[in-house]
């Protein structure tokens, strides 16, 4: 075998544990899970397969290139081969296996990730879709997936429903069906095939290496997992299951109704009742029981309410997602929001957990880990809503160890806020004040202080803040709940304006940024301004932030908007979830470049304290698992340095200690 220096991959598996619902560190933990097929390319050369469920063996030089760290491998999605092969050199090759784990740390069960390289990663810098099939779609590549696969997947990857013509067997094998099975080792080539053209037509566009260093720190992220105190996860079930049965009870004794779930059903019951429902999603329950007369209406919208919460689902995920150790893992898909390089949450999903409200928050949690649902029905009303408000403290550190929950303040604020020169602002954060009382103050022209005099004005500062910074106007505030908020409808527009006002420089840099893109599109060439480039190369536009990474905008094109006026287009996954041109103007990039900055903060924070074991993060948030002894304020100290490709800016980290997960 000619000597090694790049392995491209690509494997088929079986398993019990459903992938989707579970993620591939509790998959790959079965009894069941085996690799059925490896395709693979050595240094670009042609495909081979190795037929491993039917006898074939892994040449000696592949298994042991997997540890060795000098020889690059490359996989669409490389997290699945490399957790996948983890646990097959465990398995059959323990001699061979090398884990990459300090002491304390829980990554020993898995392969370094620092010589795996991701495709998907690679197709994603560039803007473009996270699926084989999809970047293979857009590029326009010869080489495609082949259509027939999710079916073989189904047929050989999953189990089977015991049937008479099958003889009741619960799993297909190759034996089983000849024909599928050569048409399978075709399909498992031809994705290694895929792989190899995207390689190749991406080669003049390559990952810089600090993203995969980035990249790198992810995986280790997502081996480390964070622990689940499985307790208060199976509890929480159980007590789910028994307050949605009495709750269901009492609304079909109010109602009389065979199905109160059942939308058609309830509407209908409110009509007889002298109530007309257009819809009965949260937000129209929610003013149908603020403006109800009748008390037990009002009490049949509540327990409806109570039985629409579906937090549940996330003790569920939980359950599903937990590995032997009792950790989550790969809950984080590095570069999951391509527009902005964030991160996207997987399966349990920590980016939109509930927020506890609970003022005896502990109390709450104690009841659900020891199972005493008598006194949690004696003490809280709503059984539901204390469930959801548990979520968080479901995760915990190791025993003997503690969370430091750590997080940015204000971040994209402030970023945008140094990006404009809007020089009042920075002065505010660096007073340490508190923005939305000065954003009020600067619109209304009196002193706003949040529980003193005008401090009736700082909610109107706030609404603004968060809906106004990107260019919205009055729908922005109506959607983030102004009129809810206690806000008349002709206060909206004032409210635009006097916002704009107060921050021209900030309305200044959206135009900028505007007038700098069609420029660079229209005319081909580069442009720059606020200390961000904007650069046209083979039908792709880039932004190149401060940190030298760069977004990346599928064949820009210049179009006329619905106002007559030009705008930009790009291609790209929308609101549809399918690939489609899209429409932005100067403000839209704007939010672009401030949340991938701010994510570059964030990501320089995790650099900073990568000696720490960090194991999860949320939005601007960083959740440590450390000793006992571990500061605190030095942790908030390191997370608060500014970095040097951004220097004066102003930054903040806060944070708290804690037994369980909360927000504090």
């Amino acid at each position: 075998m000619e000597k090694i220096n790049t392995l491209s991959i690509d494997i088929e598996t079986y398993s019990d544990v459903d992938l989707q619902k579970s993620g591939v560190y509790r998959y790959v933990q079965s009894e069941a899970f085996e690799i059925l097929l490896v395709g693979y390319s050595i240094n670009y050369g042609k495909v081979n397969v190795i037929d491993l469920a039917q006898g074939e063996k892994i040449p000696i030089e592949i298994i042991r290139a997997f540890t060795d760290e000098q020889i690059i491998k490359w996989a669409f999605n490389s997290q699945f081969e490399r957790i996948c092969f983890s646990e097959y050199l465990r398995r059959f090759y323990p001699e061979e296996f090398v884990g990459y784990s300090i002491g304390e740390d829980s990554t020993h069960d898995y392969l370094n990730p620092v010589s795996w390289k991701c495709t998907m990663t690679w197709s994603a810098y560039l803007g473009l879709p996270l699926s084989l099939e999809g970047v293979g779609a857009v590029l326009g590549l010869e080489e495609q997936k082949l259509k027939e696969g999710k079916e073989l997947i189904r047929y050989f990857c999953m189990p089977c429903n015991p049937t008479k013509s099958n003889k009741g067997r619960t799993r297909n094998l190759p034996i089983h069906d000849k024909g599928k099975w050569e048409k399978f080792k075709k399909y498992n080539i031809r994705d290694v095939e895929v792989e190899l053209s995207i390689q190749s037509r991406l080669k003049n566009f390559p990952v810089p290496e600090f993203i995969w260093e980035e990249f790198y720190l992810d995986q280790q992220i997502n081996d480390r997992g964070i622990a689940l105190d499985m307790n208060v996860v199976n509890y929480a079930i159980g007590f789910n299951e028994r307050s949605k049965e009495v709750l269901y009870e009492q609304i079909q004794k109010l109602t009389g109704l065979d199905n109160p779930n059942s939308v058609v059903q309830m509407k209908s019951w409110l009509a007889k009742n002298g109530i007309i429902a257009d819809s009965l999603d949260k937000k129209s329950v929610k003013n149908l029981i603020k403006t109800s007369s009748s008390s037990m209406i009002k009490e049949v919208l509540k327990i409806r309410q109570q039985l629409s919460k579906s937090s549940v689902k996330k003790y569920q995920a939980m359950e599903n997602a937990v590995c032997r150790d009792f950790r989550a893992r790969g809950m984080f898909r590095f570069y999951g929001a391509n527009r902005s390089g964030r991160w996207a949450g997987r399966m349990i999903q920590l980016q939109n957990l509930p927020q506890n409200h609970l003022p005896d928050l502990r109390q709450a949690r104690e009841l659900v880990s020891v199972g005493n649902y008598e006194a949690m029905e004696i003490l809280y009303d709503d059984i539901p809503d204390t469930l959801s408000q548990l979520i968080r403290t479901a995760f915990v550190p190791r025993k003997g160890m503690k969370f430091v929950v750590a997080d940015f303040s204000a971040i994209e604020a402030r970023v945008l806020s140094h990006l404009a020169k809007e020089k009042w602002r920075s002065e505010v954060f660096k007073k340490n004040g508190d923005i939305y009382c000065a954003s009020a103050s600067a619109m209304f022209g009196v002193p706003v202080e949040k529980h003193g005099q005008n401090s009736e004005l700082r909610q109107k500062g706030k609404i603004a803040e968060l809906a106004l910074g990107y260019g919205g106007s009055v729908s922005a505030l109506t959607s983030m709940g102004a009129l809810e908020m206690g806000l008349e409808e002709d206060e909206l527009q004032p409210l635009v304006d006097s916002w704009r006002s107060a921050n021209p420089n900030i309305v200044r840099f959206w135009w900028e940024v505007d007038r700098c893109i069609k420029r660079c599109i229209k005319e081909h060439i580069q442009t720059e301004t606020h200390g961000i480039r904007f650069i046209y190369q083979s039908g792709m536009l880039f932004i190149e932030l401060p940190s030298g990474r760069r977004l990346s905008y599928v064949k820009p094109k210049i179009g006329e908007n619905r106002f007559g006026g030009e705008s930009v287009t790009y291609e790209g996954i929308g609101g549809t979830k399918k690939w489609e041109r899209i429409e932005s103007y100067g403000p839209k990039f704007v939010e672009n470049i401030v949340q991938a900055i701010s994510r570059d903060i964030l990501m320089y924070a995790m650099k900073t304290l990568s000696y720490c074991l960090i194991c999860g993060h949320v939005h601007d948030e960083l959740i440590i698992e450390c000793s006992k002894d571990v500061s605190l304020t030095e942790i908030c100290k390191q997370m608060g340095r500014t970095p040097p490709w951004i220097p004066g800016l102003i930054l903040r980290a806060d944070g708290y200690e804690c037994d369980f997960y909360q927000k504090d």
